[in-house]
């Protein structure tokens, strides 16, 4: 192996040897030993609770988008009701743009034919667009999404949450009474009451909504409502929800009138956001602590080794060696063990977020519990994953970190005089 960026083959081979050498023969075999598996694991931890959560945030915002729009548009174009349905044609002609859809809500009560009462928010949405929803669509746990939508005004079938439904004690197929406090007669307001039948129940694993939600045909909602032909917002999805903001130019020009409004759902939940990012940056940054104890470990080694090869630099400088090239054997010494221990806790951080899902299966098959329960968590397993610059940061860093404690030892050893270092041998 010829010079390398200034490395020699001699200073690899004496740096190597050092390494190799035991600690009652002046070497840091032991040391070199513990300094690895230090880093190893610390870069594995780092990587797989990175990568856990990202996976969890994942599906988080993934259930949350499930339910929502992307970006979402309300004010005055909503009400242009002879220009509204060429707006959402232009819409839909964005590129990127996946899905148009208008919904309208109510506050209300639902109440069982028991007599138990809940409150609970109506949403009244275009029957496709319910139906092409997968966190509804392949999620219905009781009856099924064939009627509704059907029949006069929509017909009379409505979705509720499995959670809301449980509270109530009602199954699909069953009656129940919605109440909106939207209604008005002859002698004032009055709530509207209307009877309908319980079409399917989901099951989204996001608490709020199932707990909460109803669903009904926009035009049904409109009727009982009392709210003809209005709509609420016009929710629109994009093929990339992370880089949202990148459409909504195009989304504004296309939505054109005055006193439009459109946000995107990072404004919508911004506090959640922020925190997400927060934390994820704080996380990081904690974390990243374990990776600089371990490369302390590298530091006592190297200075152990100068300490204890203090003879050796001697001979080397009377020989010709220059101060860089001392440098250079201590310096690949140091980075040895940082790259080695990097480059295995990467290997072993990428197959436990791989298998986490048959790990902990396994883990659960032989302390016969449940680590992760699905009936809680929604989540048939813990989630995972890791996300390539983040993955490049952590090895990038851990690499760097390894450097940089290793140079210091270094160069405090190319600096030993021969004179000094052979005084007391």
């Amino acid at each position: 192996m010829g010079a390398l960026f200034g490395f020699k083959a001699w200073e690899f081979d004496l740096a190597f040897k050092y390494l190799r050498t035991k600690r009652k023969d002046g070497g840091i075999a032991a040391i070199a030993i513990i300094s690895f598996v230090g880093i190893m694991l610390a870069v594995t931890a780092l990587i797989s609770v990175l990568s856990v959560m990202n996976g969890f945030r994942d599906e988080m915002v993934s259930r949350l988008l499930g339910f929502g729009g992307d970006v979402y548009v309300a004010g005055a174009p909503l009400n242009d009701f002879a220009h509204r349905d060429d707006m959402l044609k232009r819409i839909a002609a964005v590129p990127g743009v996946t899905q148009v859809t208008p919904h309208i809500d109510s506050p209300g009560l639902v109440q069982s034919a028991h007599g138990d009462a809940m409150p609970t928010l109506m949403r009244g949405v275009i029957p496709s667009a319910i139906k092409a929803t997968p966190i509804i669509r392949d999620n219905i746990k009781g009856g099924s999404l064939a009627n509704f939508g059907v029949g006069d005004y929509g017909g009379d079938t409505i979705l509720m949450g499995d959670d809301l439904a449980q509270n109530l004690g009602v199954n699909a197929g069953d009656e129940l009474t919605l109440i909106s406090p939207g209604g008005s007669t002859a002698f004032g307001a009055a709530p509207r009451r209307k009877v309908y039948t319980v079409g399917g129940l989901f099951n989204s694993g996001v608490s709020d909504i199932d707990r909460l939600f109803i669903y009904l045909p926009i035009t049904q909602a409109q009727l009982f409502f009392d709210r003809e032909d209005e709509w609420d917002q016009v929710e629109i999805k994009v093929k990339k929800p992370y880089e949202v903001e990148s459409y909504e130019p195009a989304i504004r020009a296309a939505v054109g009138g005055q006193g439009a409004l459109v946000y995107n759902w990072k404004e919508q939940n911004a506090s959640m956001w922020s925190a997400l990012k927060i934390e994820r940056t704080a996380m990081r940054f904690i974390l990243f602590f374990i990776v600089i104890i371990a490369m302390l470990n590298i530091i006592s080694g190297i200075v152990m080794l100068v300490k204890n090869k203090t003879r050796d630099v001697a001979i080397l400088r009377t020989m010709g060696a220059d101060r860089a090239a001392i440098l250079r054997i201590f310096f690949i010494a140091g980075t040895t063990i940082g790259a080695l221990g990097t480059a295995c806790g990467l290997i072993i951080g990428a197959l436990f977020c791989t298998f986490i899902a048959q790990i902990q299966h396994f883990l659960e098959w032989v302390f016969h519990t449940k680590l992760f329960d699905p009936s809680v968590y929604y989540l048939d397993a813990v989630p995972a994953k890791m996300e390539p610059t983040e993955v490049a940061f952590v090895v990038i860093a851990s690499f760097l970190a390894a450097c940089i404690s290793t140079f210091f030892p270094a160069l405090w050893a190319s600096k030993l005089e021969p004179v000094e270092a052979l005084r007391y041998e």
